[in-house]
């Protein structure tokens, strides 16, 4: 495999120069996620020596996270990284919104909010939407935050607050994205990448079912699967 995937590597850089695409060797980079995390081989000095991909700049080094397509992905299929990062962000984001605008209205603050703070908690959460409590409370501190800064919301609670300026937790926008984004994989708006069937009952309506995870496969993987997108939906 590692041979396979280092030919089709050279291929597309071959591909990249001949139709005057060249591609930074320099910032090239791999993560590898582990099927056994137990497995001291890995551990071994020599290990990187045998395992390793090469360019024409010479070898790559892995890494243990890395940013794709704006998404932070860590070797131990972690989100919390991504999180943290998105967290600090919106953060930065919004105390520039309330240093520069010195209106407290509803109306003012929402509509900065909406269109600077909270698109960059929510980008591509299907994918990487939480299960751990505490990168559920994390996000949701952001908007906690900033709604307490809204005139007339100073004496009410988080959930008064969110009633107030009707507004959704964020946990809550984002299982409504998950549900948007099963309905779009159903009528064929997406591409459906994996292979989900749907069941169409008349009591219960329809049923949307994942391919099931192996039963010889560990604790940690059962509960990666159990927490992330490949769950089932009614």
């Amino acid at each position: 495999d590692m041979l396979e995937l280092e030919e089709d590597l050279n291929s597309v850089t071959e591909w990249s120069k001949r139709n005057n695409m060249t591609l930074h060797e320099d910032k090239f980079e791999y993560i590898c996620h582990a099927a056994l995390r137990n497995n001291t081989l890995l551990e071994l000095p020599f290990v990187n020596d045998i395992y390793q991909y090469r360019t024409t700049k010479g070898p790559l080094c892995a890494t243990s996270q890395l940013r794709d397509l704006g998404v932070t992905v860590c070797s131990n299929l972690s989100w919390s990284p991504h999180i943290r990062s998105i967290c600090q962000k919106a953060r930065q984001k919004a105390a520039w919104v309330l240093s520069v605008f010195h209106s407290r209205r509803p109306d003012v603050i929402l509509t900065l909010y909406k269109s600077l703070v909270r698109r960059l908690l929510e980008y591509c959460s299907p994918l990487w939407n939480p299960s751990k409590i505490g990168d559920i409370q994390e996000l949701e501190s952001v908007q906690k935050t900033i709604t307490s800064k809204i005139a007339g919301c100073h004496d009410l609670n988080y959930w008064e607050r969110l009633r107030k300026l009707s507004l959704m937790s964020l946990q809550r926008r984002r299982e409504r994205f998950i549900m948007l984004t099963m309905w779009k994989i159903l009528h064929g708006q997406t591409s459906n990448d994996l292979n989900i069937e749907f069941q169409v009952r008349p009591r219960s309506g329809t049923k949307a079912i994942l391919p099931s995870i192996s039963r010889e496969s560990s604790v940690f993987h059962q509960s990666l699967y159990d927490s992330s997108f490949a769950r089932t939906l009614r």
